[in-house]
């Protein structure tokens, strides 16, 4: 089994801590893995097993446990001692009014809370009133390109593996899966998942026509300014009529399934966040390849967007970079650093490389700045550093 230390090494510090552990994610990301590991760890560390609970809310033995009174009944019933207890609840956003018990169970008794969901209720407004200064999120993602390579042991410079990861993306399950056509059923029956729990029943969108109508488009333009009039135009051209009120109702549904992930613009002149022409990327590059109309994928975009999850994984906080007379593909922060990146599929010519890292011209700080694309030969100028892509995904640190 895959280690998934990236995680593991964030959550450490907080194994014993009272604030309530939240590990978010797309469904079969590999929370649960995840939460199965932390309880692995405090095993080695000798914490009995006894004193270590564990409830999957999606298993039917804990149906009854979905009344979350009769969950916080069960909990008590199962602390013998003052000892610290650790609780972990996967899938907890199938109990309705979960934030009350957890949070009674965490202010009454001696436990440690880690739970997972795959809905961003999670991290909603609502959440965040109950439970204020009291829990610590986690994103968890699909399998990262450096994370496929460990788990597959496969040649990472070898194109093959890379256009592999490309177009089926980094849900653990489908590394077990030796066809294409099982690995488009698999995606496909994920896919579903998600539409029926975690949008038509919790978020009650009936019409799931609509919603993957405006799903194809989003997968069809990804990293591509957004515009609802053009969606708009397109959801009539498919003889659906909708308001704009209806369409971001419907987009944000896609972002609290976890399916999208939604990227404002960053002005880097007048140092402010810009609310329009955002952006949206997938959170799993698996699903375009089972929704999209068209038959070879986008490598450009699809690049940009594999970047962009991968600086998510890496932990930094991301935006758009606009300049005065065009954009950055991202501006990154972390730890009080800021870096800028430029992404592109290959710098095949002149105009490519000038459009490139002349997209820096109007940038006088002295932030790292970077370009990164397929290419292996190095073409770093002018202070700018170029990084090739497979560089970039193996890359601990960057």
């Amino acid at each position: 089994m895959l280690k998934r230390e990236i995680y593991l090494s964030r959550i450490r510090g907080f194994y014993d801590s009272n604030l309530i552990k939240i590990l978010v994610g797309i469904r079969r990301c590999g929370k649960s893995v995840v939460l199965n590991q932390i309880m692995e760890e405090l095993k080695k560390q000798g914490i009995k097993e006894n004193h270590i609970i564990f409830i999957n809310f999606e298993f039917i033995e804990y149906e009854d446990l979905l009344d979350y009174r009769k969950l916080n009944q069960y909990i008590k019933d199962k602390i013998k001692d003052e000892k610290l207890y650790y609780l972990f609840f996967d899938e907890i956003q199938n109990v309705k009014n979960f934030e009350k018990v957890v949070n009674s169970l965490r202010a009454s008794l001696n436990v440690s809370i880690f739970m997972t969901g795959s809905n961003s209720k999670l991290l909603s407004n609502e959440l965040s009133t109950v439970l204020s200064g009291r829990y610590v999120s986690f994103n968890i993602y699909p399998l990262s390109y450096r994370e496929y390579i460990e788990y597959t042991k496969k040649d990472e410079y070898d194109m093959n593996t890379f256009w592999d990861y490309l177009k089926w993306g980094g849900l653990p399950h489908r590394f077990t899966l030796n066809s294409e056509e099982n690995i488009k059923d698999y995606l496909s029956s994920v896919f579903d998942s998600i539409i029926l729990r975690d949008v038509v029943e919790r978020l009650g969108l009936k019409d799931t026509n609509l919603f993957h109508l405006i799903l194809q488009y989003m997968i069809d333009t990804t990293g591509r300014e957004f515009s609802a009039t053009n969606i708009l135009n397109y959801l009539k051209h498919e003889n659906r009529e909708v308001s704009s009120i209806t369409l971001y109702r419907y987009l944000d549904a896609l972002c609290k399934a976890l399916i999208l992930k939604k990227v404002y613009r960053y002005d880097i002149h007048g140092k402010a966040i810009l609310k329009t022409l955002n952006k949206y990327y997938l959170t799993d590059l698996g699903i375009a390849q089972i929704k999209t109309n068209n038959f070879e994928i986008n490598k450009p975009f699809a690049i940009e967007n594999i970047v962009y999850n991968d600086l998510l994984i890496k932990g930094y906080n991301i935006q758009i970079g606009k300049t005065k007379k065009g954009e950055i593909d991202f501006v990154v922060e972390k730890d009080n650093s800021i870096k800028y990146i430029q992404v592109a599929y290959y710098l095949t010519n002149d105009e490519v490389i000038q459009r490139e890292f002349g997209a820096y011209n109007e940038i006088n700080d002295n932030y790292p700045k970077y370009v990164i694309t397929l290419d292996k030969q190095n073409f770093s100028r002018d202070g700018i550093i170029h990084m090739n892509l497979i560089d970039f995904l193996m890359s601990k640190y960057f």
